[in-house]
């Protein structure tokens, strides 16, 4: 555990440094875009922070592979050059579309290009209970981690438009699929706690713990494409390594893998809010990468929330959804299932909280930041649709 710890403590620390840097230089330069009309922030700001995340945890990559308990680790030395070169790829044209709007089927091909390298050198789904069946590897595990990998990146960059949402979402899917994967290592190979996967989410944690007092409301920085799709990509790279370290013979344990479901379940809400992103576009006839101000966070805020609440909601449902997968681990079902429903309820009553209180004569609605800047930017026909 020390050494997870250490190599988290090191991305983070050069994550916040390195975005102090990022935004410096973005600041020098005028490295930033004008406000749009489907914007919350009020102010222009740098939209480049993914490259820091990437260079810290890059640098919380290369100090792992200086410590002697990551060896068996980097004994697998192309699965770590695939991971970087996906890595570095994938924030490449990140930054490229931020700075200059790709069309969409380019940045696309781009993100399969990534995933393909990951596959290519050994990220695939080696077994996972599917209809009462194993997939095992081959041509369909590899165009089904290849799907997976590519939804997981878009799932999660859609859904970055609030300050800190999506680096706090991903901490805390990252932080409980890192004790999952932790314990499961325990049970299978308790003379070995060091793995790719482990290793991979600690630096997520790394990255978002140092990155998010700079994106934290009003943020100063915002990770961009280039750091959604990065973290996206890492994490969904984590939970197709973890099937490598199931036995097939105990996949009947739903103990087992039912966890397993984290980074899946964690993508819930950004997977719904593509789905309905898609549908939304395509039915309108545009291009269903085309940016609107119809997202979930922008419901959350046409609902009454403000940027900080709207954030917390969307903390919530994660931490809910994340852990009820993870303590079917420690718990019996029907304590798990108990924990659903009540954080279900919990956090059903914080997102229509601002419906609720002055319907119950609490407190009036006041207009929220996403309110007010309709008002400055009235939407044109395109946005209406």
């Amino acid at each position: 555990m020390r050494g997870y710890f250490l190599v988290a403590f090191i991305a983070a620390l050069s994550t916040y440094c390195l975005t102090w840097v990022v935004l410096r230089v973005a600041l020098r330069f005028h490295i930033y875009p004008a406000i749009r009309a489907r914007d919350v922030h009020t102010r222009p700001t740098p939209r480049i922070g993914g490259i820091a995340i990437f260079g810290g945890i890059m640098l919380g990559l290369a100090a792992a592979g200086r410590l002697s308990w990551f060896d068996e680790v980097f004994r697998h030395r192309g699965s770590i050059a695939a991971l970087a070169l996906a890595s570095l790829l994938i924030v490449f044209i990140g930054v490229f579309d931020d700075l200059w709007d790709m069309e969409w089927y380019s940045k696309l091909a781009g993100q399969f290009l990534a995933a393909g390298i990951l596959v290519w050198q050994g990220f695939q789904i080696v077994s996972l209970p599917i209809g009462g069946t194993l997939i095992g590897s081959g041509l369909v595990s590899a165009i089904v981690t290849t799907l997976f990998i590519v939804a997981a990146m878009n799932a999660v960059n859609f859904i970055d438009g609030l300050d800190g949402l999506v680096s706090g979402v991903m901490l805390i899917a990252a932080t409980v699929f890192f004790f999952y994967v932790y314990l499961l290592t325990i049970r299978t190979s308790p003379t070995d706690y060091f793995n790719t996967a482990t290793l991979v989410t600690s630096l997520i944690i790394g990255g978002c713990i140092g990155f998010l007092p700079w994106n934290w409301h009003p943020a100063r920085i915002f990770m961009g494409d280039s750091g959604a799709l990065l973290l996206g990509m890492l994490l969904a790279a984590s939970a197709v390594s973890v099937t490598g370290q199931i036995d097939p013979e105990i996949m009947a344990d739903s103990s087992v893998w039912l966890p397993l479901l984290v980074p899946v379940v964690v993508f819930t809400l950004p997977f719904i809010d593509f789905m309905l992103a898609v549908v939304r576009r395509v039915a309108a006839g545009k291009s269903p990468f085309s940016p609107d101000r119809r997202h979930l966070h922008h419901r959350l805020l046409n609902l009454g929330h403000n940027t900080y609440t709207a954030v917390l909601v969307f903390y919530s449902w994660t931490l809910v959804l994340s852990l009820s997968c993870f303590l079917f681990m420690l718990w019996s079902w029907w304590w798990v299932v108990g924990f659903f429903v009540i954080g279900v309820l919990v956090c059903t009553l914080l997102t229509f909280w601002p419906v609720l209180q002055p319907a119950l004569g609490w407190g009036p609605r006041i207009p929220n930041e996403l309110q007010l800047a309709a008002r400055r930017f009235p939407p044109r026909n395109e946005d209406a649709q």
